[in-house]
């Protein structure tokens, strides 16, 4: 059996077996609601997501956290951080600016939390 045959089948297999790996992917990633993030901003915020969300102590500014609640909401999701902003280094809480859009939210996120300070517009 030549070289080029045997590359023949190992390339239509190759190809059946990504196909069959794509779809099982898929689906389960739809079932399950999995992701898969592997850049730093996808994986900050996924764990900024995963966590109970407080506001700011200023009785104030939680009111208008709660009016622009699902803005917050979908930045949390599509922002891009500002890591040369950002202070990644603190403790116990570290600081991001997250943006979306021409709004800007300033959190401190820490273990057990996340503390929206700021939403800049």
């Amino acid at each position: 059996m030549g070289f080029l045959k045997r590359l023949g089948w190992y390339l239509v297999g190759l190809s059946i077996g990504i196909v069959f790996l794509a779809f099982f992917l898929k689906k389960k990633s739809e079932e399950t609601g999995t992701s898969f993030c592997y850049f730093p901003n996808c994986r900050v915020l996924k764990d900024i997501r995963s966590k109970p969300i407080a506001f700011a102590n200023n009785e104030q500014d939680t009111i208008r956290f709660k009016a622009l609640e699902a803005n917050i909401q979908s930045i949390l999701l599509d922002g891009s951080i500002d890591f040369g902003k950002s202070d990644t280094k603190s403790k116990p809480c570290k600081t991001y600016y997250i943006t979306k859009d021409d709004i800007e939210l300033q959190l401190k996120n820490c273990t057990d939390r996340v503390i929206i300070e700021k939403v800049l517009k």
